[in-house]
């Protein structure tokens, strides 16, 4: 067997009816004074999330800023930062799905670090691999109450949306992984339908990349992967159900469980050349585009992915075939007609596959390759420089 390494990290995980019930238990057990939340205006306006954190507790509630906006664009993230940091704020509370998750470890670096966002991202030179600062400062404890499941969970990574189109700003700190996480029903059951579909799709897109490049991993990746995308493909379906709360449940557990495949050593993007380029792609296209979201933008790329990377990886792309239960076989061969069929497995799930739907315009897709190849997650390498031509026919295919 091949050597491999799983480093564990400490959470507690309440889920299920009340699990938000122990959030004065978690923020008493981590010595907590001035508790201060971040969330999304839906999530302040629309829910009675705030309020019910702010009841349960009690003289330990600090304030909150719930102004972020969708994909945590940095102003918006330099903003909570002041204001906790007014607050005198000595732990965060994220309140939401994957924009929340992640601005909130952004703020705490912001609350510890000196220096300006831009000088503590991961920095791309010209000639050489990415480089990711060293962020030494101790950071306050963070807790997640998710509303919607995400694999921004438990990391300790971030990226924030660039206010004028440009490359995301990256961030890692292992210090901002949270304390506690929260899988309250009623508080998944907060997320319109529609959140909940599009989140849902995000993780099941990452179940599906994962399992398919499942032969070579250890064993307690296998599980993890194995696992996480069993839960997923149950629970899509019924992911647009408002009151549906265990799959809703089920859907954060499968996000968990590919946090764990990568403690324990899984690297799925360096593994296999469609989920490089669907995330790398997807991550530029959402961050210029308002009205695009993540699960969209994977689901719209992964068939283009098959067609120009798949003679790169073709046991990916068959065993991405075999897991979505299709038959891309005829009589052209070659990765095509599997592409043509994952396409259409997409769409059946009633999907808008073209970006043009989206009202993006052709003169976007410029910055769109050239910020993905600035993707750390994708591209710790910068291999996908070599590659342009092929991510632009990508773009083609889906315009």
């Amino acid at each position: 067997m091949q050597f491999f390494t799983s480093i564990s990290h400490a959470v507690r995980i309440h889920a299920g009816t009340g699990a938000l019930g122990q959030l004065p238990r978690e923020i008493k057990r981590a010595g907590v004074q001035r508790a201060f939340v971040i969330c999304g205006r839906s999530v302040a306006t629309r829910t009675p999330l705030t309020q019910h954190v702010a009841a349960l507790l009690e003289g330990r509630y600090a304030g909150a800023f719930t102004n972020l906006g969708k994909d945590a664009p940095v102003d918006d993230v330099v903003a909570a930062a002041e204001r906790a940091r007014e607050a005198d704020a000595d732990a965060l509370i994220a309140i939401g799905a994957g924009s929340v998750i992640k601005a909130t470890r952004v703020v705490a670096i912001l609350l510890a670090e000196s220096g300006l966002p831009e000088t503590l991202c991961t920095q791309y030179p010209e000639d050489g691999p990415p480089i990711s600062p060293r962020l030494s400062s101790p950071k306050v404890p963070i807790f997640n109450v998710l509303t919607a499941a995400t694999s921004a969970q438990n990391r300790g990574g971030a990226a924030l949306k660039h206010p004028r189109g440009g490359p995301r700003l990256e961030f890692f700190d292992p210090k901002t992984r949270p304390t506690a996480i929260f899988w309250d029903e009623d508080a998944l059951l907060t997320a319109p339908p529609s959140l909940a579909i599009s989140t849902g799709l995000g993780v099941f897109w990452r179940a599906l990349m994962n399992v398919a490049a499942i032969e070579r991993a250890n064993p307690l990746v296998q599980a993890s992967r194995l696992y996480a995308y069993t839960l997923a493909q149950a629970a899509l379906p019924n992911m647009g159900d408002a009151s549906n709360a265990r799959a809703r449940v089920d859907m954060c557990a499968a996000a968990l469980l590919q946090n764990r495949d990568e403690d324990d050593g899984g690297r799925p993007f360096d593994a296999q050349w469609i989920a490089r380029t669907v995330y790398a792609l997807g991550s530029a296209l959402f961050n210029q585009a308002d009205q695009l979201d993540q699960g969209l933008t994977h689901a719209m790329l992964t068939g283009p992915a098959i067609r120009h990377f798949g003679h790169l990886c073709p046991d990916t792309v068959s065993a991405i075939a075999m897991a979505l239960g299709i038959d891309g076989r005829n009589e052209r061969g070659g990765t095509e007609p599997v592409a043509d069929a994952v396409d259409a497995w997409f769409r059946a799930q009633g999907l808008a596959l073209r970006l043009r739907d989206a009202d993006l315009q052709p003169e976007a897709l410029r910055a769109v390759l050239d910020n993905a190849t600035k993707n750390f997650n994708a591209d710790r390498n910068r291999e996908l420089t070599a590659y342009r031509d092929r991510l632009e026919a990508m773009l083609r295919d889906i315009f």
